[in-house]
């Protein structure tokens, strides 16, 4: 680690070029907002107050952003949409560099829970996946989200849909939506059938409720990865518990600078919990709410923290170790992430 000052342009851009791995990534918060706009015109739907006059997506807090999201999904209603928002989002990908991605796909959203339904989008996207990958060079999962404002009986739908669809493809099982709504243990029951499924398990806590939401998390839901998990640095008791169990915490430094969760980047956590120990990946949540990219967060990271390649080297490592896919799949990653000789 070195003087945020020393970075000279040579350095940025060995480490905007690293191979870059992301496991938190909402498949409808990554669409650019040009393809929204496209596809509501084809359809003829109108979405007010979505976009500001420079065409990005507008909200102020994070009650409004969830709002527009929804509003911005609404435009999303078949199968074909999927297929063509997952070819856009994996083009975003691989012009950052990133080389795997998971992403998150709501049921909810893709045949409103219906099994039947989500069978046919999770086709869609899966093809759409599979082309992706052997044209740009990027491989995608996906890890089913129940949304925490919907409540216990649809994550449960949700969770049967996972069930249902497991396989190496579809490898984990997490919860989004407003953190501020219920609690942790009220969605036990969707975790357990994913569990018994064989499915691996996430879940977002500790972005706007402090660390008791996340040992809540890791006690209640028995979750090995946590999506942000960064108010867990108010509490170093439980930074000594996430670092002893390994559990993974899903950091995405520009959303949480976006939304207000930290009023900077220097004053966001993610140095101070690597430096206890907490192992951490870095993604961009919903990249173009946020006005971010891997490539942003890369740099961003190395101009405010003084971060080098060795850095970044074993970041990318960490998130390979961490990801939910098959061990064949981890293997040839990290083999990717070899530098060249």
């Amino acid at each position: 680690m070195r003087d945020p000052r020393d970075h000279d342009e040579e350095s940025l851009h060995r480490i905007r070029a690293l191979p870059k791995l992301e496991l938190h990534l909402h498949i409808e918060g990554a669409a650019p907002p040009g393809f929204i706009r496209g596809l509501a015109q084809e359809k003829s739907i109108r979405l007010d107050r979505v976009f500001r006059e420079d065409g990005s997506y507008a909200y102020g807090d994070f009650a409004e952003f969830l709002k527009v999201y929804e509003a911005a999904t609404s435009v999303l209603t078949s199968p074909r949409d999927y297929a063509r928002l997952t070819t856009a989002v994996l083009e975003q990908c691989a012009a950052s560099g990133v080389i795997y991605a998971e992403a998150f796909l709501s049921p909810d959203f893709c045949g409103g829970g219906d099994l039947g339904a989500w069978r046919e989008y999770l086709h869609a996207m899966r093809e759409a996946a599979a082309e992706a990958e052997r044209d740009m060079g990027v491989t995608l999962r996906g890890i089913v989200t129940c949304v925490r404002h919907f409540g216990p009986d649809k994550a449960k739908a949700a969770a049967r849909c996972a069930a249902e669809t497991a396989d190496d493809w579809l490898c984990g099982f997490g919860m989004g939506g407003d953190e501020n709504r219920g609690s942790q243990r009220d969605f036990a029951y969707a975790f357990d059938m994913a569990r018994e499924a064989g499915l691996r398990l996430t879940t977002h806590a500790g972005e706007w409720r402090g660390p008791r939401e996340v040992r809540d998390a890791v006690t209640d839901l028995r979750v090995e990865r946590v999506g942000h998990g960064v108010r867990a640095a108010e509490d170093p008791a439980l930074c000594e518990m996430l670092a002893e169990t390994g559990v993974v915490l899903e950091v995405c430094p520009g959303s949480n600078v976006a939304l207000g969760v930290y009023p900077d980047l220097r004053r966001h956590p993610i140095n101070d919990l690597r430096a206890r120990g907490v192992k951490v990946t870095v993604s961009t949540d919903d990249p173009p709410f946020f006005h971010t990219t891997m490539v942003q967060e890369y740099q961003n990271l190395a101009l405010v923290f003084g971060w080098e390649e060795e850095e970044f080297r074993d970041l990318a490592k960490t998130t390979a170790e961490a990801a939910f896919c098959s061990a064949d799949t981890r293997a040839a990653l990290l083999k990717r992430l070899e530098p060249a000789t």
